[in-house]
């Protein structure tokens, strides 16, 4: 039936996603119906027509007097639907940012230890030519006469 509904439908537009995150606004309810309309005084679930009627008021149908009357959970599932779907892709893009992270971590961590290996190697190499500056330091002092005291004769 929805469908021939949307078929009569003079343009279908997509829920503009202001209009469906009025429903974070609702505020659900328990409720029991009064003993003639319910006699097991069954616990109902919904929300309150005159409440939604302030967030929303497309999202009620008046009574004869244009009073909230009923509210149109139909659209209240739509709006749900709407949000839950928007949710969903940003989920969806969050755990595409999280897998590039971690592939970007993983990259950066082999960048990482192959820099520390190479710092290793210019350390050990550091390390080799101050050893060599030091015995060629020692060999020049060796070399150097021992300095002389020049004695002068009256």
């Amino acid at each position: 039936m929805l469908v021939r509904i949307l078929q009569k439908a003079a343009f279908i537009k997509p829920i503009l996603n202001k209009t469906s995150e009025a429903i974070f606004s609702l505020e659900p309810v328990t409720f029991r119906y009064r003993k003639e309309i319910d006699p097991a005084g069954t616990s109902q679930f919904g929300l309150i027509a005159e409440e939604v009627a302030k967030v929303n008021p497309t999202l009620v149908l008046p009574d004869k007097e244009g009073k909230p009357y009923t509210v149109r959970y139909d659209a209240v599932n739509a709006m749900l639907l709407n949000e839950f779907l928007k949710a969903h892709r940003k989920m969806e893009q969050q755990e595409a940012t999280i897998a590039q992270l971690k592939a970007d971590g993983a990259t950066q961590q082999a960048v990482i230890s192959d820099l520390k290996k190479r710092l290793e190697t210019v350390v050990a190499r550091l390390d080799e030519q101050n050893s060599k500056i030091e015995r060629v330091n020692d060999r020049l002092e060796l070399r150097q006469p021992a300095p002389r005291l020049a004695v002068s004769n009256p």
